[in-house]
């Protein structure tokens, strides 16, 4: 497995589909990413030379992209930044709660996180 950004990237992929288990790089970055660094992105990571994976992880540095954990530490400080200010979104954040407009009668079961159990009648006694 090559290692580009401290995650494992998997060999039997594809490089444009491989370079996406990276937290923050998405299909169009990834084809950029094999363009400037002049690889073909439909081959496999296996094929790839050691000196094609430095190129690869020089563009990622190059692009000074946010990944991986600076991106993940750059989302919760803007999520606790609407929390500290009291914002609505902010509020729902802290609550557990759709934040963008969601019903919450019949749907977000997931984000209420309340496992609900169904109540049936049972058995009656006779």
């Amino acid at each position: 497995m090559a290692r580009i950004a401290g995650v494992d990237i998997p060999k039997d992929k594809k490089v444009s589909y491989s370079l996406r288990y990276v937290h923050g790089i998405g299909l169009k970055t990834a084809l950029d990413i094999c363009e400037q660094a002049k690889v073909d992105p439909n081959t496999r990571v296996t094929d790839l030379s050691s000196k094609q994976e430095d190129e690869i992880r020089k563009v990622i540095v190059e692009l000074k992209l946010l990944i991986e954990g600076e991106l993940r530490s750059e989302n919760l400080k803007n999520v606790k930044r609407l929390q500290d200010i009291g914002s609505y979104r902010g509020v729902r954040h802290r609550k557990s709660l759709p934040v963008r407009g969601q019903r919450t009668k019949t749907n977000s079961r997931t984000k209420r996180s309340k496992k609900r159990q169904t109540i049936s009648l049972g058995k009656k006694a006779v």
